[in-house]
């Protein structure tokens, strides 16, 4: 989809008008269409797919931290989809847990760890895709 962005230029005329030495002023409205490249097109379709995996990836974490029921309709679908995200990095760290009557919580430092990772890869791709982008 184009974009149109709206220019306004102003410029003064320098002609002395016989009535006393006035200056004309002139005002002009220029449209100009700007289109996306397709490099940046990928690159916010990147950036957009790693928001969505950081947002579930936050929740998972704040999730887990606070000892949310797993047997939740809601917990138990964003367990299930972020837990393929954090797979690899399931072992790097131990887990701290604590249990206080029926809440479970849990601190997992391997989903930060992810976070971070993906965070990168996608800086990596975005840097890769634009490397020989002119911005002229």
């Amino acid at each position: 989809m184009a974009e149109f962005k709206e220019t306004v230029t102003t410029s003064k005329d320098q002609a002395v008008n016989q009535t006393g030495g006035q200056v004309q002023q002139q005002t002009r409205k220029v449209n100009t269409e700007v289109k996306a490249s397709g490099k940046s097109t990928l690159g916010n379709i990147v950036w957009y797919i790693l928001g969505i995996v950081e947002i579930l990836l936050a929740f998972r974490f704040v999730l887990k931290l606070l000892g949310a029921n797993p047997n939740s309709g809601f917990v138990d679908f964003i367990y299930s989809v972020s837990g393929i995200l954090t797979a690899p990095f399931d072992n790097i760290f131990n887990v701290a847990s604590t249990k206080s009557g029926d809440i479970h919580a849990v601190f997992e430092p391997s989903i930060l760890v992810a976070a971070a990772v993906y965070a990168l890869i996608a800086w990596g791709i975005v840097k890769l895709v634009n490397i020989n982008r002119d911005d002229a």
